[in-house]
Parts: C-alpha cells; structure tokens; sequence
C-alpha cells in the first residue's frame, strides 16, 4: 500500500466518491471532505496532495489554499474548478497552487497522470532536489531565454501550465521585452503545437487592409482582388494566432474581432457565408489597456474577452541579474566563436536598455558583425552603451578630476558644484577631460547608493529608471542626429513607440 495520502474536498459528495475509487484503486490513502469544519479536521493529519474545489459553501478555494500551504508547505494542492472561474484557478496557480483542473472531468488519464507529477514534485522538493523545469525543454527548443529571475520563472511556469488550456491570453509588457518569443512558447507547450502559428502586427498593416488579412476576401471584394484569399483567422484553424500591438487596432476591428471571439464565425471581406474556425488566440500590446478602456480608445467587452489570462512579461531593467547570461546567449547564436571581454560585459549591465532585449540583441549583433578578434570589446559596442559603464581607470576622486582639468585650479570638494556647475568652465575643457570628469561624477553616484544602501537608505527607483530610460533615448536620438527610423533601430523599438516616448519625455532637437 503506498503511503501517499490525498485528501479531496469538494461539497458535491459524488465528486468525493468518484476521486477516492479512482485514485484508491492506484493505492493512495484518500481522505474527504465536504466543508470547511471536516477540512481542517482532516488536515490535522499530514497530506502529500489535497484536491480543493474552487468553490464551497462556507469558505473559497482560495483561502483554504492558503491555510493549507501555511499549515503543511509540502502539501502540493491542485485546484478543481469550472470554465467560469479560470481566472481565480490562474490565481491560485499564483498562490501556489500546483495546477487547476476543469469540471466535468472527462479526462481519466490526464487527472491521473497529474496527481503523479504533482506527488512526484511534492516529495522532490521535500528532499531537497534540484530538478530540472518542466518547460526547460521547451523553452530551449523554442530559443526562449528565461534566466534565472525568480519573477521571469515563476511568469514562464504560470505560462506552461496554462499552455494546455484552450483560454485567450493576454501578454502585456515594454517593447522588445520578448511578447511574441513568449507566445511560441505558449503554442510549443500546448497540444496545439504541430498546428500552425500565425503572427500579425496589427499597428504594422494599414487599417485598410487589416480586415483583408484577419478575415481574407473574396474575389472582386475591392479593387485589386483578383482572387480569392484566405485570412489569418483560416489559416490558423486549429492552431495559435498571435496578435500583437492588439492596443493599436482601429475601433471597427474590434467589433469584428469581438465577434468572432464570441461566436466563432467570420465573413471574408466582399462574402456572405459564415466560416468557422478553432483559434487559439494569443495577444500581447505595450499599451495599458485599462487606461485605453478609460479613454474609450479600446473596446471593455474586447478586452474582457481577450484577458481570460494575462501575463505580464518582466522589462529587461527589472531582471539585471539576467543581462550577463543573456549577452553571453546571443553572442554565441550570431558567432559560437565569439567571447564577451569583462569590460564589455560591464557596459552591458551598467545601460539601462529602454528597448529591452531587442535592443540588446540589435547591439549585441552588430558587435558581432564589426569584432574581427575572439572577444566583443567596449569598441564594438555603440557609445550610448560604453558612456553607461565606469572604466577601472576612470574610478578617481572628485578632487583628481578637477586635478587633471585644463584649469588645474585648486577647487576643494565642497567648491566642485559652484566651480564645474558653470557650463563656461566646461566649455574650457577637451574631449578626454569632459569624459574624465563624466566618469568620476558617475563614480560618485555609485558609492553615494553604495552608502546609501548600507544605511537602508533607498533612492526612488522608478525616478531613476525614468531619468535612466530618458538620457538613453536622447542620447540615442543625438548620435542618430535626430533621425526617428535610425534611433528606433538603433534601440530596437518601434516608431510609434519612440514618438510616444519623446513626447512623454518632452524631448526637442537642439
């Protein structure tokens, strides 16, 4: 008799039943319950796995969740619940819940096979194993570089196990912080996976022709249809369809695709029979949707229908830890050669990537291209990168600084501000001195926070990100002398993107 010991609570006791002559018959010990009061009796005794129904009649699934993670942190829990609550069950998932599953449950297999894995993690992490991610596998196949950031890989587990549910998801995070690279991870992991996925920008296609593309048209429908074209929504019958800047549709295609989504159906363009079709649908945006559906640029009933579950995918800032990995993955995909010099890899994780991992992926490419030696230097990498990282040999006083400016005067700490606050005294100064003097500023900076934080002290972090994204992006924008589709490259973001973020930050071409 195996000592593995389940407990089921559910109110309906036909559910109880049902669950203790299946899993009795694989030789686990199982006990029930129908309310609250039996549940906390029956936990005075140590479980391996506990079946919560997402709804009782004196409690939530949800806080018994978390009374029992707090009562017996090895009880994996799995959640039972109906279509209706998903959102609470990818909540509970959140909470640390090991999976939900859905009522009825016509899956015998699948329901056993679950509560083996989920036994199976229980006792791994009792003992103290380190196994290897369930979508470790995967993410590899698909070239999805998760890291080791607690928040990316508690994201990416959340993102498997919602994978093989046939829900809409909603992925929201900056530009470039890797939206679609997440999606195919989605499509890989589902059992959609040897079916299609189709991908479409919907801020890149005209308003005019993005209805032709979703829902294809029918010959003689417009002017130039010379025959008749299957849509993206056809085309991924069965399968995924990704639609991404999804916040940057024109209102008239949001009623159409609320239609869809709602019956299931679409017209082509110019045709009047109804099509079906079976989409798993995936949408991501940069736009925050709450505040388009406040501004009544964004349909509420769309959203609801496409947020059955939403993600939100981590900026490349918000992951530091990740950079240096991650620089080092790329290299080795544009030139397995190819080697990150320490002053290089410094550089990388001292810049602040307002574009996020295109934009380091876009640099990291293009050092690859001009470095004709076996390591990626500070020269191959563009200068709104290098000017963010402090030199060894640039690591000097204040007091040195103004040493070795051309004025050589002897200007005392407390006097620098007055001194070399006046732009005519900078003005005096060469090429090597200015930056001299940046890098010795920047030095100070670091151990004014390294100060600060020994004393508990902590700066305003989103002031810093916003003043770090807005002196990238300028800086950007100067070496590219202003040139909107060069910058927008450059960091790896969109135009759009970049006009909205230089009218957020009042930037102006001197």
């Amino acid at each position: 008799m195996s000592e593995k010991r389940i407990l089921i609570i559910d109110d309906e006791a036909d559910v109880c039943n049902f669950f203790r002559r299946l899993l009795s018959r694989k030789g686990y010990q199982v006990a029930t319950a129908t309310n609250l009061h039996q549940a906390r009796l029956a936990l005075a005794e140590p479980f391996h796995l506990a079946m919560v129904d997402l709804k009782l009649p004196d409690t939530d699934g949800l806080t018994l969740l978390r009374q029992i993670k707090a009562a017996q942190p090895a009880c994996e829990v799995i959640i039972m619940t109906g279509f209706s609550t998903v959102k609470t069950a990818v909540q509970a998932i959140q909470l640390g819940a090991y999976e939900y599953i859905e009522k009825p449950f016509d899956e015998i297999d699948e329901i056993e096979t679950l509560v083996a894995k989920a036994l199976d993690h229980g006792q791994q992490i009792q003992s103290g194993e380190v196994a290897e991610e369930e979508w470790a596998e995967i993410a590899e196949r698909v070239g999805f570089f998760v890291g080791q950031s607690p928040s990316m890989r508690q994201l990416v587990s959340l993102a498997c196990k919602i994978s093989s549910k046939n829900i809409n998801v909603l992925i929201q995070g900056n530009t470039g912080s890797g939206k679609e690279v997440l999606a195919r991870f989605i499509h890989a992991a589902s059992n959609r996976a040897d079916q299609p996925f189709i991908a479409v920008n919907c801020g890149a296609i005209p308003e005019n022709l993005l209805e032709s593309e979703l829902f294809g048209h029918e010959r003689g429908a417009f002017t130039g249809a010379n025959q008749t074209r299957r849509g993206i929504f056809e085309l991924a019958h069965r399968g995924t369809l990704f639609l991404d800047e999804i916040g940057d549709a024109s209102p008239s295609i949001q009623v159409k695709l609320l239609r869809v989504l709602e019956t299931g159906e679409f017209c082509r363009v110019g045709g009047e029979q109804s099509i079906k079709t079976d989409v798993r649908l995936i949408s991501a945006t940069n736009v925050d949707l709450d505040e388009a559906i406040r501004e009544k640029t964004f349909r509420e009933d769309l959203f609801y229908r496409l947020n059955v579950v939403r993600l939100e995918i981590p900026a490349l800032d918000q992951r530091r830890d990740d950079i240096q990995a991650l620089a080092e993955y790329l290299v080795k995909q544009y030139n397995p050669e190819l080697e990150l010099h320490p002053r290089a890899v410094q550089a990388l994780c001292d810049y602040a990537w307002p574009g996020n991992i295109r934009e380091l992926a876009n640099c990291l490419r293009r050092a690859a291209a001009l470095c004709d030696a076996k390591s990626i230097r500070l020269q191959h990498l563009p200068t709104r990168v290098t000017t963010a990282s402090l030199p060894p040999r640039a690591e000097l006083s204040l007091n040195q600084a103004v040493e070795d400016s051309s004025t050589r005067a002897a200007v005392s700490p407390p006097d620098f501000w007055n001194h070399y606050a006046q732009e005519e005294h900078l003005q005096s100064m060469g090429p090597g001195e200015l930056n001299q003097l940046l890098f010795s500023v920047r030095g100070l900076e670091k151990t004014l926070l390294s100060v600060m934080s020994n004393k508990g002290l902590k700066p305003p972090q989103s002031r810093i990100l916003k003043e770090s994204e807005e002196a990238s992006i300028k800086k950007a924008l100067e070496e590219n002398r202003w040139n909107i589709t060069a910058t927008a490259k450059a960091l790896g973001i969109a135009r759009n993107t970049l006009h909205r973020k230089i009218k957020l930050y009042e930037l102006h071409d001197a």
